[in-house]
């Protein structure tokens, strides 16, 4: 079932975020200053290309200043995209999944320094 889920992810956007995300992470890991956030998006891509049947282990304890900063600067911004993208799909009883999906993107996008997605 996680199959079939990812691969109606991938077609209706799953894709295209992971795309965008994947070349913001190259576009910042071309400095020495932004290769941390560079590999955060690159592991943000990882999750949101397939974000069926993987989990997300949360390490906030790990880096907890740069998690507060990451939270200020880019997170929050990220968090309410994904949020809202997941009530659009909650809407609709077929949906769910997905808006489940989109809140588990968005609670990693809000302190990724640290978390892992197996």
């Amino acid at each position: 079932m996680k199959t079939l889920l990812n691969i109606i992810w991938i077609i209706f956007g799953g894709l295209l975020m992971s795309l965008i995300l994947f070349v913001l992470g190259i576009i910042f890991s071309i400095t020495i200053i932004g290769l941390p956030i560079g590999l955060q998006l690159f592991k943000l891509s990882k999750l949101v290309l397939t974000p069926f049947g993987k989990n997300l282990n949360l390490g906030f304890d790990k880096h907890p200043l740069i998690n507060i900063i990451w939270a200020i600067l880019f997170g929050w911004e990220l968090m309410i995209f994904c949020i809202s993208i997941a009530a659009i799909y909650a809407i609709t009883i077929i949906g769910i999944p997905f808006g489940i999906a989109w809140i588990k993107i968005g609670i990693l996008t809000l302190c990724p320094f640290g978390s892992e997605v197996n």
